[in-house]
């Protein structure tokens, strides 16, 4: 059975720089897809699903030891809440044989999950990268996990979304969307979303499993649905950034954003702020479903694959065109940029001051995010797509040459 799961796996893999397009880049329509990846904010409210009784929560948020979502809390803000040393160094890497990692890692209770391209889902130990646990499905996984409440979920290349028990790696439940899921979930109230290539916004029971609501989009949803209240919101495909009644399961708005998108949308106050495969980062005032502004950088025509990352001053973005900027979150200003030796996929993390970054080319960047200055890199074996999870004085994060690294304080 292992020598035929992997078999079927790496023929939907094929070569490094195949699977490195039909993967990550796979067009939007006919055009192709940034990274989505992902921040959401959740209310869970006291509910009892199936003899669970799931008690009053608040939105999925980031704390010292976590990193729950693929963009860290809710809103996917791309924020730590921890601390990383001025010269982070390595303190262990995994090497999965002949493996590849397009996803970004989930941190939670001192476990750090992640699901590779030739369909398995594993758990390591934070503390020294010792395996716990994993779990083989028959094809891979490119998103990026999302954990609440004891349960890890996760959606495959076929379209499987899987709920898997957190400690021991065990199937919960199973259910099947109609195409590929690229990006992580989010959770409102006792419920999971995701999105995926069919277009469809799915609300599914944490618990069970269950169809709730889908919302049906006019082309690919490849971003993980952002949420603040009973409001998400997803960019997409189909170049509209959606504001969808999470009660209601129905479009609010509709907001065209002048080209298809699979960038996760990053919240600060009012605004959610994307870039696009146009190359323009747009602010959207959210609450009157309007564009506040837009920006494109002189000379650049390149998309925007990496999701922004988002805190009071700054909006941070990586870009194809190979550099990773700055804007001012109120008038789109740009701030300042850095120049990289390859494209930014890779979606960036505030760690305090600074700004860490994977490249296409293995170095990871941690920059300063008063002025983008270069403050530390380091050179990895194979590129980064995914991005890092940081928590409890550590970054993780994973390339498509089958390598996870952790970085910290010796």
């Amino acid at each position: 059975m292992k020598t035929e799961t992997r078999h079927l796996t790496q023929r939907h893999r094929g070569t490094e720089e195949e699977r490195r397009y039909r993967y990550s880049f796979r067009l939007c329509a006919s055009v192709p897809l940034c990274e989505c990846f992902s921040g959401l904010a959740m209310l869970i409210c006291l509910a009892v699903v199936n003899g669970t009784a799931w008690a009053e929560e608040s939105p999925v948020e980031v704390t010292a030891q976590s990193w729950p979502l693929g963009r860290g809390n809710a809103l996917a803000e791309g924020v730590a809440k921890t601390t990383l040393p001025d010269k982070p160094e390595v303190l262990w890497k995994v090497t999965v044989e002949k493996g590849a990692f397009d996803g970004t890692p989930v941190i939670a209770e001192g476990v750090v999950y992640l699901g590779d391209m030739d369909g398995k889902v594993y758990a390591w130990n934070l503390a020294d990268g010792k395996e716990l646990w994993n779990f083989m499905s028959e094809i891979g996984f490119i998103a990026a996990p999302a954990i609440r409440g004891g349960l890890l979920y996760i959606g495959d290349i076929d379209g499987n979304f899987y709920a898997l028990d957190a400690k021991t790696g065990m199937q919960k439940w199973k259910f099947a969307a109609e195409a590929e899921i690229d990006n992580g979930a989010n959770f409102w109230r006792e419920n999971v979303l995701f999105g995926s290539q069919d277009g469809n916004l799915y609300c599914l029971n944490a618990e069970s499993g269950k169809l709730v609501w889908k919302f049906t989009t006019q082309d690919q949803i490849r971003c993980m649905p952002t949420v603040v209240g009973d409001r998400s919101f997803v960019a997409g495909c189909d170049s509209t950034l959606h504001i969808v009644d999470l009660v209601e399961g129905k479009e609010v708005a509709g907001v065209p954003i002048e080209g298809p998108t699979g960038v996760t949308p990053a919240v600060l106050g009012d605004h959610v702020f994307f870039g696009t495969e146009s190359g323009v980062v747009f602010a959207v005032d959210w609450k009157q479903a309007k564009i506040a502004w837009k920006a494109q950088p002189q000379g650049s025509s390149q998309p925007y694959r990496s999701s922004p990352a988002v805190q009071e001053g700054f909006v941070v973005v990586g870009s194809r065109n190979r550099k990773v900027e700055a804007f001012d979150p109120a008038t789109g200003k740009e701030l300042w940029s850095f120049a990289t030796e390859q494209r930014i996929d890779s979606s960036p993390v505030i760690v305090g001051s600074r700004v860490f970054v994977g490249a296409a080319d293995g170095r990871m960047y941690g920059l300063d995010l008063s002025n983008g200055k270069q403050l530390w890199e380091y050179q990895a074996t194979g590129g980064f797509t995914g991005s890092p999870a940081v928590a409890d004085g550590r970054l993780v994060i994973a390339t498509d040459r089958g390598v996870v690294y952790c970085f910290g304080a010796k």
